[in-house]
């Protein structure tokens, strides 16, 4: 594992990271110069106390220093910073010590992931975090290991394989940091593995404790973990059929929570594999854990309780959600609480203490459920939102009304400030699915909305429709009332993180470039800088010899910069960048260069419309998730599809593997891989006439 350079210290020492212990983290509330961990603390309201910038002096906040990263893919991280040093995971797991007052890059580590593993990310090859402990950074890859480096050199202290690497594991969630332990889980359900949480030493990587979320084949016994007990009392009894044979799903690739009140963890659970409910479990069972918050014992990893805010997940309705911890007056008394905005657009308030839910009202759009049913904890479902007796249109879709993009709580105002998105589609049933071990296997066909669901009288008018009332908002939500304070409507879905200061403040950036503070009680905006960087993760702010800085990773990516693109996004993305901003800084950052796109596609050969068809079908089973964003390869103007030659070797070949373009024999054969050249070059030819009518 390369160290890139472990020995450039200027000016400042990663040393004081080894002060950073258990008694250090659940007092981080009464720290507000450093954001030790994921969320700040170990409540994870991504809110800081610090007001030296405010509403007062925002308009004079201005760029301090930006640091140009290596690649161009997604950038989610959330910085931490202890006693003026700041850790930074990027793309490609990749780990930065910078000084945080000045951007002077301290030492740099790459893990050396193989580049033929970015096929197995389902939504880019993004790495949210690292956690800081005991004089240690620790970090998960894409490739399924957890890292532990050294804070002050970056020299790598030990590396464990967390998961089964023959299997599409991957790791884009930061680690978590609880009693000596590092807690870490995984991603892929999409791609047909079974998920886990595991628990490792702090001190060597050794394995402590693991929890399956859902259960394995029957047939095998018990796993030796600490599952076990609660499979075997009531959990396997809500699945059916042959599920484990594309694993189940339930990763934990988001949310991990310490409640140092109640000493347990609360994790967030997945979707199922396939999501499709008749194609996983015979459309039986309430299939836990899926869609689940789980409450469980840190040091033993012992089942404590858990509430499944989805039975029978059927979406894509994911509950790996920040869960954010507080204390909240209710009817007049106080109840500590555990709240989330999962992707189905209701807001749950839970109870801690016994994982019963207080409240829920939708905070988005949605069409699937009337309510949640606070008595037995239970959505009431509109019956056609299964899509079993025909299409439906679906609000939100798979990708939620709330991604990973990071809510924040501020207990001055009593608001929680959501980045939601508003994304209908038609799901039906997929009649010939077909299992793709390592691919994308859904059960579900999403195509043009039936007629008469919205209007339009064509396919591709309704698909028009459906894109004009497609956006993102900025939400102010009252937890106690279950309501809307104030929002701010965005033309885009995919909007960035947010943080809360006692400035009256909430930061958030957005994927034009954009990086916007409001008032935090009414919303009013402040102030705005341009910066034509992407920005999706949360921001964090800290303070080194009396400045207060705020921070913000930008680098557009993400499931919908590989599978969607805008008018203002239609170049391929630039390097991230770490910004950083001070009241009266004095950085730069270059302007970016003129770019045009290459020329579409264009060939005068003749194809069939057999051929046609077979490349549409496997251009959406394989290709569409990752080439109809700006991110990857826009294959309607690649140079590839114009020799048939170079696309098999490509395609069927693996000649471009190191750059994730894995090879596809084991899905598709040789006369498959040149129907998608055929449809490929069919569209290229109709987008460019389109090109053509519009000049």
């Amino acid at each position: 594992m390369a160290l890139s350079a472990a020995a450039m210290l200027w000016g400042c020492s990663a040393a004081d990271a080894g002060t950073i212990d258990e008694d250090r983290l659940l007092a981080a509330e009464s720290d507000p110069d450093n954001w030790l961990s994921y969320g700040r603390t170990y409540a994870e309201q991504r809110y800081s106390p610090l007001e030296d910038i405010n509403e007062s002096n925002i308009g004079e906040l201005s760029l301090a220093y930006a640091v140009e990263l290596d690649t161009n893919r997604g950038q989610e991280a959330t910085p931490i910073v202890v006693d003026g040093v700041m850790y930074i995971s990027t793309a490609w797991s990749k780990v930065w010590a910078l000084n945080a007052a000045t951007g002077e890059v301290l030492w740099t580590y790459d893990p050396e992931v193989d580049g033929a593993k970015g096929a197995d990310a389902c939504c880019d090859v993004v790495n949210r975090g690292v956690a800081v402990w005991d004089g240690k950074v620790f970090v998960g890859t894409i490739d399924g290991r957890l890292i532990g480096l050294d804070a002050e050199t970056g020299e790598e202290l030990w590396d464990v394989v967390t998961v089964d690497q023959s299997k599409p594991y991957t790791i884009t969630g930061a680690p978590r940091v609880v009693r000596g332990k590092v807690l870490i889980g995984n991603s892929g359900a999409e791609m047909g593995v079974r998920g886990y949480i595991s628990a490792y030493d702090a001190n060597d990587g050794a394995l402590v404790w693991r929890f399956y979320t859902v259960p394995g084949n029957p047939a095998d016994g018990p796993d030796g973990a600490a599952s076990d007990e609660a499979f075997a009392e009531f959990a396997g009894e809500t699945w059916f059929g042959d599920y484990w044979e594309l694993g189940g799903g339930g990763t934990v690739w988001d949310s991990i929570v310490y409640d140092a009140e109640f000493n347990q963890l609360l994790i967030g659970v997945g979707n199922g594999s396939p999501w499709n409910h008749r194609v996983r479990s015979d459309g039986k069972g309430d299939n836990l854990f899926l869609s689940s918050i789980l409450a469980l014992d840190p040091d033993t990893g012992a089942y404590k309780w858990h509430y499944q805010i989805n039975p029978g997940e059927t979406w894509d309705f994911t509950a790996t959600q920040q869960i954010t911890l507080a204390t909240l007056e209710i009817d007049g008394k106080e109840r500590k609480v555990a709240m989330q905005a999962p992707k189905n657009g209701f807001f749950y308030v839970i109870d801690r203490a016994t994982g019963k839910l207080i409240s829920a009202e939708p905070y988005a759009e949605q069409n699937w459920a009337e309510r949640i049913d606070l008595e037995t904890g239970r959505p009431v479902e509109v019956p056609e939102a299964r899509f079993a007796d025909g299409p439906y249109l679906i609000t939100p879709m798979g990708i939620g009304a709330h991604a990973w993009h990071p809510m924040s709580y501020s207990p001055k105002t009593g608001l929680v400030y959501i980045p939601v998105m508003e994304v209908p589609n038609a799901y039906a049933d997929d009649s010939d699915f077909e299992r793709h071990i390592g691919r994308w296997n859904t059960g579900v066909t999403f195509m043009a909305p039936p007629e008469g669901s919205v209007p339009g009288t064509t396919p591709e008018a309704r698909r028009a429709y459906l894109s004009s009332i497609t956006y993102g908002k900025l939400t102010a939500w009252d937890p106690v009332k279950q309501e809307k304070v104030w929002e701010i409507r965005r033309d885009w879905p995919w909007n960035g993180g947010t943080l809360a200061t006692g400035g009256n403040l909430v930061f958030q950036g957005l994927p034009d470039g954009r990086f916007m503070a409001y008032s935090a009680d009414k919303g009013e905006e402040l102030w705005s800088w341009q910066g034509e960087r992407g920005i999706m993760a949360g921001p964090i702010t800290y303070r080194v010899d009396g400045v207060q800085y705020v921070a913000v990773m930008a680098g557009y990516g993400g499931s919908m910069g590989m599978a969607t693109q805008t008018d203002w996004m239609r170049r391929p993305p630039p390097n991230g960048t770490l910004l950083v901003f001070r009241i009266g800084g004095t950085g730069t950052i270059a302007k970016l260069p003129e770019w045009k796109p290459a020329p579409y596609a264009r060939s005068d050969e003749e194809f069939t419309p057999a051929q046609l068809a077979e490349g549409q079908k496997q251009f959406f089973a394989f290709c569409s998730i990752c080439h109809n964003g700006p991110v990857n390869p826009n294959l309607m103007r690649s140079a590839y599809a114009t020799n048939a030659q170079a696309w098999r070797q490509v395609v069927i070949g693996g000649a471009l593997k190191d750059k994730g373009m894995i090879s596809f024999a084991p899905w598709i054969d040789a006369d498959q891989a040149e129907a998608i050249r055929t449809y490929v070059l069919s569209e290229a030819e109709r987008l460019a006439a389109e090109e053509e009518d519009a000049e």
